[in-house]
């Protein structure tokens, strides 16, 4: 099977499967997005929906952010990984929303990765999800997942090299997508330790399956 093929049966399948795939972080607005997608570095979703709830309603705005000190805002996250540094992050991130950007979230990633805080893969998930730019943020479900599926190349050793190689393959309009459906099947299917092999409708282009199970195709 072409690499092509193999694109185009990934897209088909979850275009028909999961065609409304999205975030499980809970938010409301942009900026609540952003602090949330912080926080999510190194943490589950499901830790951070249950920590951001009392966070948003204290800290609504970047200006109560800005506004706030270690002391007060560390409680609220102290259940997150590295909370210290966080904390710190999310008060200098507020400062600099205020102080540089008017408040408002950037719009692109080179922006956002001035930000404390924010690096690669959490500004392709702000401009993705939020703008719906054509952005693909590169966890760690996703560079496992790509690299199974044979979507990219097996040598592969940095995430951005896995990001330019599944945004060259992808059509723009998919991409935003795509980053959510291989986050989805990694989370509940493709397992690092244990994909679920048995349940999974992709083995009939999945290299790691062939290799597996000595399939030649």
């Amino acid at each position: 099977m072409t690499r092509k093929e193999r694109y185009e049966e990934f897209v088909n399948y979850f275009s028909e499967n999961q065609p409304q795939a999205e975030t499980e972080l809970n938010y409301g607005n942009p900026f609540e997005l952003l602090v949330a997608v912080v926080l999510s570095a190194q943490c589950t979703d499901k830790r951070i929906n249950l920590v951001t709830p009392k966070l948003f309603a204290d800290f609504p705005t970047p200006e109560h952010l800005a506004a706030s000190n270690f002391d007060e805002l560390f409680p609220y996250i102290r259940s997150v990984s590295y909370p210290n540094n966080k904390t710190k992050h999310l008060i200098g991130l507020g400062k600099m929303l205020v102080e540089d950007f008017n408040s408002e979230i950037p719009q692109t990633i080179e922006e956002l990765q001035k930000l404390p805080g924010v690096g690669r893969k959490t500004a392709n998930v702000i401009t993705s999800v939020v703008w719906n730019q054509p952005s693909m943020a590169v966890d760690t479900h996703v560079f496992r997942v790509s690299k199974r599926l044979g979507l990219v190349n097996q040598n592969l050793t940095t995430p951005l090299a896995v990001e330019k190689q599944l945004v060259k393959h992808l059509a723009k309009d998919v991409i935003p997508l795509a980053h959510h459906w291989l986050i989805l099947h990694g989370r509940y299917t493709c397992l690092a330790r244990k994909p679920k092999c048995e349940e999974c409708n992709l083995i009939h282009f999945c290299r790691y399956f062939e290799k597996k199970e000595g399939i030649k195709r």
